[in-house]
């Protein structure tokens, strides 16, 4: 147990950080399963609208260090050429 001021200060916050970043870590992964489950249903216009909303989130999070940069980098890049493949079939 802390028995500094500024420790258990941080132990309050730390808790209330993990608990926001649990939410905002959950919230990305729904953007994500989106535009997978857009990409499965092959609508090329739903795909394209959900990437659109995933991409900032990724960044963001990303920017928040909650995933590595270079993990966002890599789905954002992965999403993109799945939907671009889908214009190119259709």
């Amino acid at each position: 147990m802390a028995h500094h001021k500024s420790a258990i200060k941080r132990i309050r916050r730390n808790t209330r950080h993990g608990v926001i970043n649990t939410a905002r870590v959950s919230r990305l992964r729904t953007y994500v399963r989106k535009v997978e489950e857009a990409i499965a249903g092959g609508n090329h216009e739903a795909a394209m609208a959900a990437l659109k909303e995933a991409q900032p989130q990724l960044q963001r999070n990303a920017g928040r260090k909650l995933i590595h940069a270079n993990a966002a980098a890599r789905k954002i890049s992965r999403l993109n050429a799945r939907v671009k493949a889908m214009s190119s079939r259709a």
